[in-house]
């Protein structure tokens, strides 16, 4: 076996990218909120409704799993304006 150093291959010459660009410093979060779990667990409800109703051939119910869906996504949207998204104003965020 070779005690040679292992190291990342290079970018292409020319291709503007660098892996010295990327900053590591600040976390990149991942959602991890009230408002993120609320609207993923409801919009999973809604594939779960799309998804049985799509075994049964029944489109009314599948429209209904579609309509849970957004409402998953409204109720996302307005938890995080009320200071339940990541940041928020109601939380105290202290990392995972």
């Amino acid at each position: 076996m070779s005690k040679a150093p292992v190291s990342a291959p290079k970018p292409a010459a020319g291709t503007g990218y660098s892996y010295d660009d990327i900053d590591h410093r600040e976390p990149t979060g991942h959602g991890n909120s009230p408002a993120a779990w609320t609207t993923v667990m409801v919009m999973l409800v809604g594939a779960l409704i799309m998804s049985i109703a799509f075994v049964l051939a029944n489109t009314t119910i599948f429209i209904v799993g579609g309509v849970v869906l957004l409402i998953g996504l409204a109720i996302g949207f307005v938890m995080r304006k009320a200071g339940y998204g990541v940041g928020g104003s109601k939380l105290k965020n202290s990392g995972h």
